[in-house]
């Protein structure tokens, strides 16, 4: 998330890093959602692995689709999580695209 933004020790002070900070956020060209995806993410790991162990206690079949819960379950919100993020990869990679073809123009 920060290395996007001038470092600094280089001849910017903080508060020129901050207001870069507050302009990106207000024109929307940082992205917060790939950051939210992350935490949706832990938050699907820890729901799946509750189910599966409350799965778990009602015993007989019940014990084997807790098992299954607590092993698919993570891997499905990952997948589902990564496909999100590849969305915002796509745009962050035409965003910077588009900037370079601007600075050609110019």
């Amino acid at each position: 998330m920060w290395s996007s933004y001038a470092p600094l020790h280089n001849k910017t002070t903080s508060g020129e890093v901050y207001d870069t900070m507050f302009k990106e956020f207000i024109s929307f060209d940082k992205m917060l959602t790939p950051t939210l995806i992350k935490i949706l993410f832990w938050i699907g790991v820890a729901f799946s692995a509750l189910t599966g162990l409350i799965m778990m206690f009602d015993g007989g079949f019940a014990v084997i689709l807790g098992l299954f819960t607590i092993i698919i379950g993570p891997l499905v919100t990952r997948i589902y999580c990564e496909l999100l993020i590849v969305f915002f990869k796509i745009h962050e990679a035409l965003t910077d695209l588009n900037k370079k073809v601007d600075n050609l123009k110019s």
